[in-house]
């Protein structure tokens, strides 16, 4: 019996030849095809200005410094979320606020993040969880209510749209990742996306270690000048060069996962033991993940030992998310009257799994996956 891994990336002979291509051309480093790259983002988003860098967590750290909050201010976030989120605002000499999740959406709860507005509190960093936009209408009322700033974290939700306009439209800045296991893959790499000359203004100061870079390339000289202390965040040429071809594809690429979904939740549907992800607004979901919840309550095994039973039958899953202040790395940042009302983020984390889609998942793989978790329900019902 073969296994049938989480994810598995789609590289074609398009990429390939692209990439040769590019690697023929003698310019490896940020060139032209980072700037072909970039303006096909803003023609798919709509955005004014985009920059990409060599990962969606050099996009958030920048994001952030880029309104130059003061040392300690706080940024309310999302605790169901990978570290790369709040390692950008702990390198910003910031505080991360924790706003639980929906119980549903799996999203930060705009109620929950009224109740943790304080004084010192100067932005929102959102996570579009799998693919699923917030409810940008409530969070962007409370932006505008307590003159806030909107920060995205959209590593998971790269063409993904809320009540028909693509997310990388709603905020000051959003943050996209390309990394290797993402709907469109440079391998490495993100894209920042904004509407605001201010911010692109800083990125394009800071992004390659403070050098004038445009300048730079405009006039092929020895000259250059370095105007701020900044950091090696550039993508290469090759790399853009195979997200030329993988953005080609994107929507293709989006139909396929939302094809493996519809077959998932057609099996699922009928099963009262597993919760489905809801999507409560007119949204398009990127499902770069397919999460469940199982109702550990009314099984005679954990979650934990659920995937195991997976894994015996060939099937990789992978979880999404621990919760950050589980993480040993983080035991002495948060307190416990932090962490105390995180009721949902506990409820979710402890029954959720996510299951392996990706645009070559074979359709027969997908009913053995679904119809396999069905039969270890019934096997280990109460």
């Amino acid at each position: 019996m073969k296994t049938i891994y989480f994810s598995r990336p789609t590289i074609e002979k398009e990429e390939i030849k692209e990439v040769i291509n590019t690697l023929k051309s003698g310019w490896l480093v940020s060139g032209p095809k980072v700037l072909e790259f970039e303006k096909r983002i803003s023609n798919y988003l709509g955005a004014k200005f985009i920059r990409v860098l060599n990962s969606c967590t050099s996009c958030l750290e920048l994001a952030i410094l880029s309104f130059g909050f003061k040392n300690n201010s706080e940024i309310i976030t999302t605790p169901f979320t990978f570290c790369a989120t709040i390692n950008a605002i702990i390198h910003n000499n910031l505080k991360p606020v924790f706003a639980d999740i929906d119980k549903e959406t799996f999203n930060i709860l705009p109620n929950e993040i009224l109740k943790k507005i304080t004084k010192k509190t100067k932005a929102i960093l959102l996570v579009h969880y799998g693919g699923l936009a917030c409810d940008m209408d409530k969070i962007l009322d409370i932006k505008r209510k307590y003159n806030l700033k909107i920060i995205e974290d959209a590593a998971h939700a790269f063409g993904a749209e809320y009540k028909g306009k693509k997310i990388g439209n709603f905020s000051d800045i959003t943050c996209f990742s390309f990394h290797a296991t993402k709907n469109l893959t440079t391998i490495e790499g993100g894209a920042i996306a904004t509407n605001k000359k201010y911010i692109i203004d800083f990125i394009n100061k800071a992004y390659f270690h403070g050098i004038d870079r445009d300048s730079y390339l405009r006039n092929f000289s020895w000259k250059y000048k370095v105007v701020y202390p900044g950091f090696k965040y550039n993508l290469a040429d090759v790399s853009a060069a195979l997200g030329i071809v993988q953005l080609k594809k994107l929507d293709i690429f989006i139909r396929k996962r939302t094809e493996i979904a519809s077959i998932y939740n057609e099996v699922f549907l009928k099963n009262d033991y597993i919760t489905l992800q809801k999507i409560p607004y007119s949204a398009r979901h990127t499902y770069y993940l397919y999460p469940i919840l199982i109702d550990i309550d009314r099984l005679k095994i954990n979650r934990d030992q659920f995937i195991e039973e997976l894994r015996k039958k060939r099937i990789i899953t992978s979880l999404h998310f621990i919760p950050i202040y589980k993480h040993p790395a983080y035991k002495n940042l948060f307190s416990k009257e932090d962490i105390e009302n995180l009721k949902n983020t506990e409820y979710v984390y402890n029954r959720i799994i996510s299951l392996p889609i990706y645009p070559k998942l074979e359709l027969k793989d997908v009913k053995y996956i679904a119809n396999t978790i069905n039969r270890i329900i019934y096997k280990y019902a109460r």
